[in-house]
């Protein structure tokens, strides 16, 4: 299996992609340590990790809290003893404003779940990969960083930092023998995106129509699944990335294709 006895941080586990990345993390034979603000879902996906046979440990988790990021990776390491990789899919959208009509105090926050609460979460991780003599660590970014998308000025931005700041992360966390990638995701088919397209049937549209247009956009013709996306990130965390840091990877089916 692609990350058997690897173990393996994830924050941001929430109906998206984060519960996709635990449930495949652990189908490839990670041990992994769920993170979210959501205690009761994090049970749920834990226990539906050890219904099928895999372990799975978690803590109630806000990254914009330094000693909560502390204590999920201390949860990972006293639990199967050590820590592999991170991945870091927390998240806050922020407000769906254009830049012409943006609140600018409102962006801080977006700020400090997507870019600074990855580096508050690297931080922690980084003692316990360093005396395991390496890791990785991927940290999942967003398409509208590079193809804008009207109203993800704010989640874009805060995006947009965490890529630079995965290049230097890279660049710092490379004598330790620990990589650090990144991901750019584009539509994603799973549960908030069927909710979006469930609004807009409930507007009167056509579950057809609304598809269509989205999978229309992407040269390879679908809404990418979510496990698919979920895989691509996974990839960071393996050893056939042994040799890759600093990168960034698009994985939306061709809607973008960075130069």
């Amino acid at each position: 299996m692609l990350l058997q006895d690897k173990v393996i941080v994830i924050s941001g586990v929430g109906p998206g992609l984060g519960q996709a990345l635990a449930r495949l993390a652990a189908e490839e034979g990670a041990k992994v340590a769920l993170g979210a603000r959501n205690g009761a879902y994090l049970e749920e996906v834990a226990g539906q990790v050890r219904e099928a046979g895999g372990e799975a440990v978690w803590r109630a988790t806000d990254v914009t809290q330094g000693d909560q990021c502390q204590a999920l990776v201390s949860a990972a390491v006293e639990a199967f003893g050590g820590l592999d990789g991170l991945v870091n899919s927390a998240y806050d959208h922020g407000g769906w404003a254009t830049c012409d009509a943006a609140n600018a105090d409102e962006w801080g926050a977006a700020y400090d779940v997507n870019c600074l609460g990855a580096l508050r979460m690297a931080q922690a991780a980084l003692p316990a990969m360093r005396e395991a003599g390496g890791g990785a660590i991927v940290n999942v970014s967003t398409m509208t960083t590079v193809n804008p998308f009207p109203g993800e000025a704010a989640y874009a931005a805060s995006k947009g930092a965490l890529n630079a700041m995965t290049r230097h992360m890279a660049q710092d966390f490379g004598p330790f023998n620990i990589r650090v990638n990144a991901v750019r995701l584009g539509w994603i088919h799973g549960a908030p995106v069927r909710g979006f397209i469930d609004a807009q049937v409930a507007d009167g549209r056509l579950r057809e129509d609304v598809v269509g247009e989205i999978a229309g956009r992407i040269p390879l013709g679908l809404i990418p699944p979510e496990d698919d996306c979920a895989r691509a990130v996974l990839f960071f965390v393996s050893n056939y990335s042994k040799v890759v840091t600093g990168a960034s990877l698009d994985a939306n089916g061709g809607q973008y294709m960075a130069p």
